[in-house]
């Protein structure tokens, strides 16, 4: 499931191949990805141009000239790929987007995933994006920031920092080594860490997000090229590893659950 780091990736090389090109036609192969009729979206999208491409967590906003932006989240998982003019173009997608340079760009779900076309004016409004939290790469994230989100909470460290409409863009992927780097174990309740903590927290989410970007995201991840990314299971140092020692003291690792998801964790340095 692509995270911020993924996402990011694409973003980037989205801005450096579709800005100002103009929209012929669309495909849609799974009408239910969408949130309206696949004939409204089509009207409303055909022939308008591309301005520019954002991301928020796991959330792609394209924007048109339209006043329209093209909200894309891929999900569980998802290929989002782009095609050259006279390129090759995937046989299996559910949606298909072309430009008038017959250039354009797939999507293909392999889960579920969503394809909005919201209004400037309706951002405030969709349900899906309005209520993200900051983005943990965003100037906003800071470590005051983190300090006010943790105070007074009674819940455990790791659904809190998992739940979009708090922090917008991790997921159960880059969170284990987050919470190792910390030296937090994930069933801590989040009240109690301290200030140094909090700190430590603050430093090791924006380093461990900012080294997969760096490496073009997850090695099992396709980029905006077709490209899987470089982030391989070597450079997790607690996340999926179970049983290996760890990076810090040796002790072996273990998946224990937490919640509704697993987690990997050294024992010794992330005591609950």
């Amino acid at each position: 499931m692509p995270e911020l780091p993924e996402i990011t990736v694409i973003c980037r090389q989205m801005n450096k191949e579709i800005l100002g090109k103009q929209v012929y036609e669309i495909r849609v192969n799974q009408p239910k990805c969408l949130n309206m009729p696949v004939k409204a979206f089509a009207k409303i999208i055909v022939g308008s141009r591309t301005r520019r491409v954002s991301s928020k967590g796991k959330w792609l906003f394209l924007k048109l000239d339209s006043n329209y932006y093209l909200l894309m989240n891929l999900g569980m998982g998802a290929n989002l790929l782009y095609f050259k003019p006279d390129g090759w173009v995937p046989e299996k997608f559910q949606f298909k987007l072309t430009f008038t340079d017959s250039s354009g760009f797939t999507i293909r779900f392999f889960w579920f995933g969503y394809i909005h076309l919201v209004h400037q004016k309706e951002l405030g409004n969709h349900r899906l994006t309005a209520n993200l939290g900051v983005a943990p790469l965003d100037g906003e994230f800071t470590k005051g920031f983190l300090q006010r989100l943790l105070a007074g909470r009674r819940g455990r460290i790791k659904p809190l920092l998992l739940d979009q409409k708090n922090i917008a863009g991790i997921g159960n992927v880059y969170i284990q080594d987050i919470l190792f780097n910390a030296r937090i174990h994930p069933n801590r309740v989040a009240s109690t860490l301290s200030e140094r903590e909090v700190g430590k927290l603050h430093e090791a989410t924006k380093t461990v997000l900012q080294r997969s970007i760096e490496k073009g995201g997850l090695a099992y991840e396709m980029d905006f090229y077709g490209q899987k990314g470089n982030f391989k299971s070597e450079d997790f140092q607690v996340g999926y590893k179970t049983g290996k020692p760890c990076p810090a003291c040796s002790n072996p690792i273990e998946k224990i659950r937490t919640g509704q998801t697993a987690s990997y964790i050294c024992s010794r340095c992330q005591r609950s």
